[in-house]
């Protein structure tokens, strides 16, 4: 049976956390269901220059990512479809991500609001009791927010900020580097092995300077 990973695309800035998270998942073979709100569209535009439409989605996220999806089990569900398969809890899924999390979508996820299928579907994986990562990026973050993000602890959900590391690339790292180490922490949560960033082994950056 086919269970693939939701990642769900809200309109926060941040487009190439989800791009990342993205190809990391194709790479490994995982399956998976793809939701991209309407203001993400906006953002993917403004932050790539590159469209997203329903119709053409398979070229345009094969654009956006610079992979080859001809062999890819990747499925899309326009955002304004809940009758789609992941609005419901007997459609098996392993888990779900949302990267980036506006914070409309963290606000709509935590108090059941449901108003389109991103939310709808990381409702329905929380009250399954299964695996979901959120991915705010705003700050500074204002007191309704923080509630926001407490409430869907409580519920369960992974709340993990866009707040890269550095211990694996230093102060010299690149854009990408730190994308892919928020990427990184987003496939951890999920269970699901990469190679995107080097991970801490208990020595300094300095000593392993010294030591080359």
């Amino acid at each position: 049976m086919r269970r693939p990973w939701v990642i769900g695309v809200s309109g926060a800035s941040g487009t190439p956390y989800a791009a990342a998270v993205l190809r990391a998942l194709v790479d490994a073979g995982e399956a998976v269901d793809l939701v991209v709100s309407r203001a993400a569209r906006l953002t993917i535009l403004d932050e790539t220059g590159l469209p997203f439409r329903d119709g053409r989605w398979r070229d345009d996220l094969a654009q956006w990512l610079g992979r080859d999806l001809a062999t890819a089990d990747v499925v899309h569900w326009a955002a304004g479809d809940l009758a789609a398969g992941p609005s419901s809890g007997s459609y098996p899924v392993r888990g779900m991500a949302v990267v980036p999390a506006s914070t409309a979508a963290c606000a709509g996820i935590a108090i059941g609001l449901s108003k389109d299928l991103l939310q709808r579907a990381a409702e329905v994986n929380l009250k399954e009791r299964r695996p979901v990562v959120v991915v705010p990026r705003e700050t500074p973050v204002t007191r309704s927010h923080l509630e926001h993000l407490i409430a869907l602890y409580d519920a369960g959900a992974v709340v993990l900020p866009a707040s890269p590391g550095f211990y694996g690339a230093g102060a010299t790292a690149s854009a990408a580097q730190l994308v892919d180490f928020v990427a990184g922490k987003v496939l951890d949560a999920l269970g699901v092995e990469h190679t995107l960033f080097r991970r801490w082994a208990g020595e300094l950056g300095a000593a392993r300077a010294e030591g080359a």
